[in-house]
């Protein structure tokens, strides 16, 4: 494996990044939605592979996550789950699918694990949802929370904007943090909240806390194409591009266009 700052091309698990958290080790997660996308990640060293429901705007051109669908997310998920061989898998339950009760929960929940072969799932909401987060580590399958700025409540919410910031919403979010570490989710994806309140909760719990727009913590999530700058249109103030492949790809694709009308693709050599 070609890595950078890759330890090891063991497994990672459940056990593991618990170990990386207590080692001060930090977790880098990505998102991907697809198997070529999904082997690059891997081979680079990421620790954690989301196949997040942003799948909804990124794939889909959704202006939420709402839209996407369960058989949609385990067409994506077992499309990356295939390509991955170190990286800890983790896929979204989608809007719907958990919300009802816990019973229709586990059966959603387990269908997503035997058709996608997925190493946990990730469920927002905190006390709301406690339940159903219990009977789903109950049936054997790992959790991990998210909580701050949920997307799929986003009608509730009416904004994007940064969440926690009053006194009151802020104490909710830690205890809701307690109560799924105590559950016994393999760790939790704070969003958009300020950096005071996920230091305190990093604090708080042994079990890793990934940020994003959330200030530092045990480790980071990003959507992998707006890191990789596919994406001219979204420019929050936490995201950080690493490339700008609108511009590598839009240059390539009119260099081929060019080509072609001109019959300079294919030359004698790109012919049988």
């Amino acid at each position: 494996m070609a890595g950078y700052l890759v330890e090891s091309t063991r497994k990672v698990t459940t056990h593991r990044l618990k170990e990386m958290k207590a080692e001060g080790k930090k977790i880098a997660m990505l998102t991907s939605y697809d198997y070529t996308t999904a082997k690059i990640v891997d081979a680079a060293g990421v620790d954690c592979i989301l196949i997040g429901d942003s799948a909804s705007n990124v794939m889909a051109g959704n202006a939420t996550t709402l839209p996407i669908t369960l058989d949609q997310m385990i067409y994506h998920a077992s499309s990356v789950a295939r390509a991955v061989q170190r990286a800890f898998v983790v896929c979204d339950m989608p809007f719907g699918t958990y919300q009802v009760d816990a019973k229709e929960g586990v059966r959603n929940a387990i269908r997503i694990m035997k058709e996608t072969r997925c190493d946990a799932l990730k469920l927002e909401g905190g006390e709301e949802i406690l339940e159903t987060v219990q009977r789903i580590l109950d049936a054997g399958i790992p959790v991990f929370g998210h909580l701050g700025l949920t997307p799929q409540s986003i009608n509730k919410f009416g904004t994007y904007a940064v969440r926690a910031k009053e006194e009151a919403e802020a104490a909710k979010l830690l205890r809701d943090v307690k109560l799924l570490a105590e559950a016994g989710c393999c760790g939790i994806v704070l969003e958009k909240i300020p950096a005071a309140l996920t230091e305190q909760a990093v604090a708080s719990v042994d079990i890793p806390i990934i940020g994003i727009g959330a200030g530092p913590a045990d480790g980071q999530v990003l959507v992998i194409d707006d890191m990789l700058g596919k994406n001219k249109d979204f420019s929050p103030k936490f995201l950080r591009r690493y490339a700008d492949l609108f511009t590598i790809m839009t240059d390539a694709i009119g260099q081929y266009v060019t080509d072609v009308k001109r019959g300079d693709f294919p030359n004698l050599q790109e012919r049988y």
